[in-house]
Parts: structure tokens; sequence; C-alpha cells
């Protein structure tokens, strides 16, 4: 292990030089967003403040194979709030809060439905392993109908069920806990999320690697133990393969034993060595700021005048390049993403109406106002429901870049899908907190049971009204990330044999003072976006003009027809169940009533004991970083969403990052407060490319929806700023 630990210390040392530079760019922009930013245009759907209080998505049972008795086993399994997968004995050691056997954080890791798919990828991934046919396989399943959670480098997990409805049920479980986990950075981050996204990005481009990574997923941690181990990897098999002994299948056992074991200790080491640069870059910060405030004009003068010149050398080869290979594909790549995306927004709006009027129909054909409270308690989660969910995000299975992915190097669509299920999750949970902010307001003057349901209806073609023009808005943003995505690394790669080696001669022109806030390597990156961003902001004007996908055109303007709603937004967060599971009539809550006291108790009983599953046995090994991630997809547009839409902000709610391959997660207790050593800070990360700090300098209005109001960020509340506590519990190994 002594070459293992001195490489990954190498890859970890250069990986960290590259952030502390980054540090510095993305605290400029950060700041300079702050004085100069308008924000987004002004959406009409709330964002919940207050993060919902169940904590429990999703619980049932499963077989799960045991490695070490080579048996299957029936496991109580439940889904907690943070979407790490937790396995109990059986539901009474879960009742008796014994603790739990294995807590799975699934960041970065790949559902497959049949045996022979994970044979191949286990024999694919130890050249001179394939089991001869005829020969018992490394795993058999007793059912036709198994799940298999499987990892490059961490161990993998094997359940099968009973009948294939079961399957199909916790494969859309299993995989909205991927989709959460693998969104490992939260967005809120400002700073440390572009700073370590755009290192990576730096990092692996110094490694001649471009486009896509699939393994941006996790929290930093298991983002940088990815990035070891993909260089690591090779070296390993290469060094170990030839010695395992055995059959083929014991060979491979034995290796995915070596992979995770490897794995945990790059976790450590990677844990270690980040929290020790994270400590050192947030002491820097104050002075830095410092210097940012006294000298923001210099600085933006300075980088200007960089950019200019860079843009005079790099701007004839750039737009040959745009014109020769970009902006003919721009349409079709536009088209393809479109489609699918188009479908899985109007299936959002399709579920929420009809499950809205599911809820009105029973309110007048049963209790009325004295059941709402139930009904809106189930209503409130409907957006973290995976399976009312499911029929919206397969919209995107159809996702296809046929030719274009080979021509613009991007690995998988799947960095695009899982970003769009995160834009579609967040719009109905937008919408169904609209709708339950603006009933509560009618519940206000006491309808009668016939004008609660006239009022149910009302509400909901409002809601409907403003979920169209957010969803037009989150959809065009999230095609020109997605175009920038294809075709910035592309063009890098493209212009690289004639650009990469002059940059350095650009060096002098920047004031040694502010060395830290302009990199020229950065700078460059901004210019060539510049030429493309003309090309792209274009194309999805024409499709939104063509009305083809329900986009509305940049023009139309919905001034905001509900002045009072933000405020209304501002009041504590509704308690359906407290306010009118037992309430009298006319809507008057009745929380002293002995039943509503009892119900109370029972729910605070019923959120204890999922607490305890978390708050067990604090800091075992793996334990995660109590950042709390943001659902999402690996590779992301990160800054891109900055430069973009001058400082998009993607709206995610966090779950609590368990870790890397099976132990759970602690949290930070609340955003606003430093991150703890252990705890990587905060970052909006987002998902697709690796990291894309670029400013823009101050925004355009030409790079604006023109006539939409823009909000300032104090109007934009981010969702979910809180987490709830979550704690390490022993994992199996």
């Amino acid at each position: 292990t002594g070459w293992m630990g001195e490489k990954t210390g190498k890859i970890l040392t250069e990986f960290l030089q590259f952030y502390e530079d980054q540090y510095g760019v993305a605290l400029f922009n950060s700041m300079r967003h702050e004085i100069e930013g308008t924000g987004l245009p002004q959406a009409q759907l709330l964002w919940r403040k207050v993060p919902l209080d169940e904590r429990i998505i999703f619980s049932g049972n499963l077989f799960q194979y045991q490695e070490d008795s080579k048996k299957w086993r029936n496991r109580f399994s439940l889904v907690p709030h943070n979407y790490g997968l937790v396995l109990y004995d059986n539901k009474v050691a879960y009742e008796r809060q014994v603790p739990p056997r294995a807590v799975i954080n699934s960041a970065g890791y790949k559902i497959l439905t049949s045996v022979d798919q994970y044979l191949e990828l286990i024999g694919n991934s130890l050249p001179g392993t394939t089991a001869k046919s005829g020969s018992a396989p490394i795993l058999k399943c007793p059912t036709q109908f198994p799940l298999i959670l499987w990892h490059p480098y961490a161990r993998h997990y094997y359940f099968c069920m009973m009948t294939e409805a079961e399957q199909d049920k916790w494969q859309a479980v299993l995989q909205d806990c991927i989709r959460h986990c693998n969104n490992g950075i939260p967005e809120d981050s400002k700073v440390e999320g572009p700073a370590f996204t755009d290192a990576i990005r730096m990092y692996r481009q110094s490694k001649e690697l471009y486009g896509t990574w699939e393994m941006l997923c996790g929290n930093e941690v298991q983002i940088l133990s990815n990035l070891v181990m993909e260089e690591l990897g090779p070296e390993l098999k290469a060094e170990l393969g030839p010695r395992l002994k055995g059959k083929p299948q014991e060979r491979q056992r034995q290796w995915i034993q070596i992979s995770d074991a490897v794995y945990r200790m790059v976790y450590e080491q990677a844990k270690a060595r980040f929290e020790e640069v994270l400590s050192k870059v947030q002491q820097m910060r104050p002075a830095m700021q410092a210097v940012i405030r006294t000298d923001m004009d210099q600085i933006i003068t300075s980088k200007e005048h960089l950019a200019s010149k860079i843009r005079a050398f790099i701007l004839p080869k750039a737009e040959v390049c745009v014109r020769n290979h970009v902006q003919p594909y721009i349409p079709s790549i536009l088209e393809a993403l479109m489609v699918p995306t188009s479908q899985g927004f109007t299936e959002v709006r399709d579920v929420f109406f009809k499950e809205v009027t599911d809820m009105n129909l029973n309110v007048i054909n049963e209790g009325g106002i004295d059941k709402l409270g139930e009904y809106m308690e189930k209503l409130s989660r409907l957006a973290y429901h995976p399976l009312k969910m499911q029929s919206c995000y397969e919209k995107m299975e159809s996702l296809r870049l046929d030719g274009l992915q080979q021509r613009f190097d991007v690995s998988s669509t799947s960095v695009f899908k899982q970003r769009a299920q995160i834009h579609m999750r967040e719009q109905m949970h937008n919408a169904v907190y609209t709708f339950e902010t603006l009933l509560h307001q009618e519940l206000g003057k006491g309808p009668t049971k016939e004008e609660l349901c006239k009022s149910i209806q009302r509400v909901l073609e409002r809601v409907l009204k403003k979920y169209d023009y957010d969803s037009s808005s989150v959809r065009k943003r999230f095609f020109r990330e997605a175009l920038l995505q294809v075709s910035i690394p592309f063009l890098l790669k493209k212009l690289a044999p004639t650009c990469k080696s002059e940059l350095p001669r650009f060096q002098e022109l920047i004031f040694e003072d502010f060395a830290k806030f302009i990199l020229v390597e950065n700078t460059y990156e901004e210019v060539v976006l510049q030429t493309v961003m003309k090309d792209i902001l274009q194309a999805v004007k024409e499709a939104a003009v063509q009305r083809k996908h329900n986009l509305y055109r940049d023009s139309m303007v919905m001034h905001n027809s509900d002045p009072n709603l933000h405020l209304l937004a501002e009041g504590a967060p509704i308690d359906w169940g407290e306010e009118y599971s037992n309430s009298g009539g006319g809507g008057s809550p009745s929380p002293s009533t002995p039943e509503a006291a009892t119900l109370s108790e029972k729910r605070r009983r019923a959120k204890q004991v999922v607490s305890v599953v978390q708050d067990e046995e604090v800091g075992l090994p793996f334990e995660a970083s109590p950042e709390s991630p943001s659902p999402g997809s690996p590779d992301s547009v990160t800054e891109i969403q900055g430069l973009l839409a001058q400082g998009l902000r993607a709206e995610s709610p966090p779950p609590a990052s368990p870790l890397p391959n099976g132990a759970p997660a602690g949290e930070t207790p609340q955003p606003e407060a430093a991150p703890e050593a252990s705890s990587p800070p905060a970052s909006p990360l987002q998902h697709l490319l690796p990291g894309k700090a670029v400013d823009l300098g101050p925004p355009k209005p030409s790079d604006q929806e023109t006539g939409e109001q823009v909000s300032s960020p104090s109007s934009h509340p981010a969702l979910h700023t809180t987490t709830e506590d979550s704690a390490g519990v022993q994992t199996e190994f």
C-alpha cells in the first residue's frame, strides 16, 4: 500500500493546488455578482423555505445477498429524507431501534436489472477473468427479478424481489436515491462549489481529458476519491491483477474487495487533505475579501484588459471553429434535448393536475374540510414520491444524441437526464407549495364544502398558469446550459493545440496584487464561451418562437399577478396535520382536542424513531461529510449557470450526504453556520460539466429574457435551506 498512498498523495497535492487557485477566482466572481447581479427572471411559483419535516420517503422489504454467508436474507429497508438506503434485519429491529445493518450512499452507483449485465461488467473490469460458460457465476439470483447496485470502484450490493412489479417499484426508489446522492454538493455555496468543480475540470483538462465526466458524483470527498481512482485504478489492475489466484469467479471476487478497500483508503486520505486545504483557504478568505472590496474596480479593469488581449489573439481561430464545427449542430442537439424534456415537464403538470383533482373529488365525496389536512399532507410530499414522479422522470430516458455524442465527446447522456429530472422535481415541489399557500389563504375565509371545491379549482388554475411560465424559463435555462456543456469542452479541445502554449505570455498583463483573482486560463475559457454564446441564445430564442414545445417567447411578460403571494410565503410553514386533520366545521383548527394531541404525539414519536436511525454511533468509518448534497447529476454546468443567466441559481433540496460506500452521513446544522472542518463546504456544483466558473462580466441585456421581470436575490429563497441532523451508522462490510 506504500506506493498507493504515495501516488494518492501526489494526485491530491496537484488537484488541491488547482483548488486553491480557483478559490480566489470564485470568491471574486461571487462578490462581483452580489454587486452587479440582476438575478433570474421573476419566478411565479413560490419556493418552500423550510424543508418538509417528513423523514421517511419509502419503506418495504427486499432480499439482500450476504457475501460472507453466501445466502439471501430478507431485509426491512427504508429511505429517509437524506436518501441513504437503510437496511435492517427486520421491521422489529427497526421498531426496537436496533442499529441498522447498513446505510448505503448510492452516489456514483448504477442500477442493473439482470445478472447477465452484471457478469459482463465484472468480466470487463478485470481482463482475463471471464468465467467459462457453464461454470458457476460469481452470483446466482433465486428469482428472475434482481436489482444490483454496481460501482466502478466501491463494493456492490445485490438485491432481489419476488415480482416484476416489486422490481419496478424498488428500481424507481433506488434511482431516486442515486439522483439525490449524485448531486452531493449543495448549490447555495457560491464560492467553494464553483472553486471545486472548476478545479476538477482544470485538473482533468491538464491530463488531456475534456468533455463530461460521469463520476462527478456525490460530495467533494467522494468526487475527489473518484478522481484519484480514475488514475490509480489502471495501475492497481496492472500491479495486482496477475497476482490474483483461483478460478475466474474467485479472482473477480478478490478484485472487487481489493478495489473497495483501496477506495476507502483513498477516501480517508482525500477527506483529511481536503479538510486541511479548506481550512487554509477559509482562513485566507477575510484578507482576500478586504482586497476585493477595496480594489473591485481596478480588478475588473485589469481583467477586462487581459480579456481584450486574449480575445484579439483567440477570436479568429475560435470563430472559424464555432462556424465549422459547432453552429451547424446546435439545432439538432437542441431538438434532441427539447423533445423528452418538454414531455417530462408536461407530465409533471398532468400529475399535479390529477393529484389535486382527485383530492378535490375526495373532498366532495367524503369528509370535506375534516379530511383536508390528511390529503394536503400527502400532496405536500408529491415531488418526493418516487413512484408518482416516475412517469415524469422516465420521459427523459428516450434522450439520444446519436452521432453527436461521439463528435462532441459526451461520454453519456445521463448527465442531462438527471439534471432535467431534478428541475422537474423542483418545479413540482414549487407548484405544490404555491397551491398549499394559496389554498391556506382561501381557507381563512371559512368556505362551505361547495365553496371549498370551487376554491380548489380556482387555485389550481392559477398555479398551472404560473407553472407554465416558470417551467418555460427553467427549460430554456437548462437548454442553454446543456448546449454550453456540450460545446465548450469540444471547443477547448479543438483550440488547445494552437492556443494553449501561447497562454503563459499573457500572465505579465496581470498586476501581481490581483493574481489571486484573475487567472489567464479562466479568462481564456470565458472568451471561448462568449464566441459560442450568441448562437446558443439565438437557437433557444428561435425554438421559443415556434411554440412547438410550449416555450414562452422572451418578449412574453407575465407581470406578477399575485403581488402579495411572496409575502404570504413569509409566514410560518403550514402544518396541515395539526391545523386541519381534526378541525371542526368551517376550517377552524382545534389542535387542543385530545385526538389532535394524540395524533401530534404519534407524529412526534415516529419522527424520533427515524432520527434514531441516523443519530446512532456517530463518526464510524466512512462518515459522510456533514455538508448537504443537492440532488443532481454527475458532471455539471455549474458555473456556466452563473455566467449564463447571470447567476442562475439551481434550487435543490439538500439531502444529507452519506458517504461513499456504505456509511452514512452527517449534515450541517444550518447553512449559515460555518462548515466544520469535517464538512466540505457547500458548493453549487451542479451536474453537467465538471465545473464552469466563468465570469462574463456585467450581464448584457441580450442575455436575458428581455421582457421578464427580474427579482432581487432576496425574493428568491433557496429551496430547502436547512437540513436535519443525521449521523454515522456502522455499515456492513
